[in-house]
Formats: C-alpha cells, structure tokens, sequence
C-alpha cells in the first residue's frame, strides 16, 4: 500500500494555451491552421459549406502566407515558436516553486497536445489534475474549448483522475494588480510622454457575444479596473479600449484595434499599446501589432508607438499565477 501511495496519488496542474505550428514553413502551419479553425467552437459554421472553404480556400492561402509572419517572431535559438517557449518556461518555474503538485505544459491545437500531456502526468503518478487554461477572460473559444479536449481525452481512459479547473482570472486583484504595474513600469521607461494608452483585446464574432459568450463583458471588467487603479495618477493620458485580429466578413466586436489606430495617427499621437488578454507574447502581439500596427499607424502621422510586452515568464507572472493557483486550490 505505501508503494502504491508513493507512486500514485501525486497532483498536477496543467497549464494551457492556445497552440502553434511545430515550425513556420508553410505545412506546418497548415497542418496546425486545420486543426484550429477545425474546431466548432472557434468557428460556428455551416460544417459541409465551412470545410469546403477551409481546404480550398482559407487554407491553401493563409498556410503560404503566413510563413513570413511566422518566422518574424520564431525563436530560432530554440526552434520554437514564443508563445510555446514563453509557457514552457512558466510551468518549469512554477514546478519549482509548488512542491507538492508537477506542474506542466499544453496546447489546445498542435504540440504538445493536451492528450499527450495528461497521459503523461498519470505516467507519473497523478490522480488529480488540476486544468489552468492560461487566458484571463473567458470565452466558449477559448476556455471552454480547453475543457471540451480534456473531457474528450478522459472519455478514452479507463482509469480517469479528478479534474479540477482554475477559473478565469480577468477582475482577479493580483492580475490587475500586476498588469497595473507593468503599465506604470512600461510609462516611466519611455522617453516621451504617451496620449493615449489602448488596451487592445483579440476580437470576437459578434454574434458569439450576442449568444451570451461573456468575452466582451469580460474584456471591459479587466479594462475598467486597471484603468481605475491608474487614472489618478496619470490624468494626461487617455485610456481606450479596442478589439484586434479580425478574421471573416462578419462583424466582430467594435471598436477595431485597426480603427482606433488609424484615428490616432490622424490626431498625430504619441501611444502606448497593452494587450491584457494575451498570457504570453505570440503571432498577435509580435507581429500583428508589434510590425504591422506599429508601422501603419506610423505612416499615416503616428508620432510614437510603444507596445507594453506581455507578462510571459516574467518573475511578476510567476508569482501572480502562483498565487491565483495558491487561492483556487
């Protein structure tokens, strides 16, 4: 029974992103494209009508198109791509800092899948793993997706350990906390005095919000409450809110990052762009906003442009989602 016990009944958590092609040549990112936008919680859609345009249309194009944006940011140091790198690192440091629980890593699309993971810490003795899908706001494509993969690999196990989830941490005290102070950190090392600070959210459907998806919802509280808690002290600067990363004909949430940007160039303003809903630094942030953005709204008469990089494996990051996982378990 005691070698039982040593060997099983161990603990776990799981972080969880989003995901990435194993490389930024083009069947790479197919093959990871495919699984994403495969899935019907991220794409609610006629399925016969939406898989003949996705390999015949989106597929074929965005995988050849997206090769350069991929390698901008790739990190060839490690072959890897910033947002697997950045949450790797973040389950290393929090497995050294949670004694009594293994802590590791998952995508939800690509390697290393959620599949391969949890078959892992049972390998290594876990009953009980506990779910921490690394994104502050929640949104049926996103968290509940995450969930949606775990429970699809437990219905396959014989033997399945309790699963237990942290929840979405968007008005959590030490999320704002730390987002509010990366802000002030990030104001204080710039060389000019920012307009304008814009919070820049990855966009949504609109009619997933309309369904009663609480992203939107989410996105505001998150916004308001750093917002709040930094005002005062900088009563100069305007704060907006926005939504990035558009994708399809149909209306996303408003307004668009895109917009926003162009408006401020007109007004020739001097600004500093956060993007709270992302954990970590990836394709949206590195290069959506970081290359594309930036030199947009420098052509049409930007003034200055500073992007306030993500938590990623920050030591702050660390002990926030330590602290987060300390109050939820």
């Amino acid at each position: 029974m005691q070698e039982y016990s040593k060997k099983y009944n161990k603990k776990a958590i799981l972080l969880v992103n989003l995901g990435t092609p194993n490389g930024f040549d083009a069947k790479s990112i197919k093959k990871y494209l495919k699984e994403f936008l495969s899935d019907k919680r991220v794409i609610e859609a006629n399925p016969i009508l939406w898989k003949l345009i996705l390999n015949l249309i989106i597929l074929p194009i965005r995988s050849k198109k997206n090769v350069h944006t991929y390698e901008a940011v790739w990190n060839k140091e490690h072959n890897k791509s910033p947002l697997l790198l950045y949450t790797e690192n973040l389950a290393k440091k929090l497995d050294q800092k949670l004694d009594n629980y293994i802590v590791d890593c998952a995508m939800r699309y690509g390697n290393p899948s959620i599949e391969s993971k949890i078959k892992s810490l049972q390998e290594q003795g876990a009953t009980e793993i506990v779910i921490f899908p690394l994104y502050p706001q929640y949104s049926a494509t996103t968290t509940a997706t995450v969930y949606d993969e775990v429970y699809r690999v437990l219905s396959k196990l014989r033997w399945q350990p309790t699963i237990k989830g942290i929840n979405p941490y968007y008005d959590n005290k030490l999320h704002i906390e730390t987002i509010s102070q990366q802000v002030k950190d990030h104001l204080h090392s710039l060389d000019y005095t920012s307009d304008t600070i814009l919070f820049s959210f990855h966009g949504l459907p609109q009619e997933y919000f309309d369904k009663g998806d609480p992203y939107y919802c989410h996105c505001h509280k998150t916004y308001r409450l750093v917002k709040e808690s930094l005002q005062d002290n900088y009563p100069n600067i305007d704060f907006e809110l926005s939504f990035q990363s558009r994708f399809g004909p149909k209306k996303w949430l408003e307004p668009y990052t895109t917009t926003k940007l162009e408006e401020f160039a007109k007004q020739t303003k001097k600004i500093v762009v956060i993007a709270p809903g992302f954990s970590v630094d990836c394709l949206e942030t590195l290069e959506e906003l970081a290359i594309t953005e930036r030199q947009a709204f420098l052509e049409k008469g930007g003034k200055e442009f500073s992007l306030i990089p993500c938590l990623n494996d920050s030591q702050e990051h660390v002990e926030m989602l330590y602290n987060i996982i300390k109050e939820e378990i």
